[in-house]
């Protein structure tokens, strides 16, 4: 996990950020064990803001309390992930039609730098890296369209689906494949073309499932039973 200084907030805030990082990033793997005491003792706090994030990543069903047994990161579920990839193409076919007709330069500029950033840590075989600027771009669409709450909406719908990409991208050659996707997008933006917009999203969001299933059946042990 990352040093509590990088995040803001309170101490339960910040353990909070932390932890779910950790979750999403896979550095806590689905079925893992969590042991408060270790936690506790590698971001250097008591019991209580460790308490108090697991019982928030609960309630985002990242966590899984079981009395008497202990505490588990979640494990996937597919039905979560379908319903999360279908919230996420629903509000991103509807960003991107949106504001297509009138995205400014300088809005492009940051989409291009953003591109130009991901081709370099393709080129350096930076997963990680990779998968934050992915999601710097996305948020940059939604933030275009001008609506506040439309980022904190997103994440919420579909942190599981974000959990679950990161099984995707050490794939060999899905990271090329999806900046290549991203290209696609931003060369329909750049056309100020709505439709050509929402057909290249809808093509990069629709790889999702398709790699995900192979992954549930080779992986059944990350996968929480049908």
């Amino acid at each position: 996990m990352r040093p509590l200084a990088v995040f803001s907030g309170s101490l339960a805030n910040r353990s909070y950020l932390a932890l779910r990082e950790a979750i999403l990033n896979l550095g806590y793997r689905p079925g893992e064990a969590l042991r408060k005491g270790e936690i506790c003792e590698e971001l250097g706090v008591s019991r209580s803001p460790v308490a108090e994030a697991i019982s928030r990543l609960a309630a985002e069903g990242l966590v899984d309390v079981v009395p008497q047994a202990g505490t588990y990161v979640a494990r996937f579920s597919m039905d979560e992930i379908r319903e999360g990839a279908f919230l996420r193409e629903a509000i991103e076919l509807a960003a991107v039609e949106a504001i297509a007709p009138n995205l400014t330069e300088d809005q492009l500029i940051l989409l291009r730098r953003n591109l130009r950033v991901q081709e370099a840590l393709v080129a350096d075989g930076d997963f990680p890296g990779f998968y934050a600027l992915d999601g710097e771009m996305h948020e940059l669409l939604l933030s275009f369209t001008g609506f506040k709450k439309l980022s904190h909406v997103a994440d919420t719908a579909w942190v599981h689906v974000n959990r679950a990409r990161q099984l995707i991208l050490p794939l060999p050659g899905r990271v090329a494949e999806t900046l290549d996707e991203h290209k696609a997008i931003l060369a329909a933006l750049e056309s100020r073309d709505p439709e050509a917009a929402r057909k290249a999203m809808r093509a990069h969001l629709g790889q999702l499932i398709t790699f995900l299933e192979p992954l549930e059946r080779k992986h059944p042990e990350l996968f929480a039973p049908g």
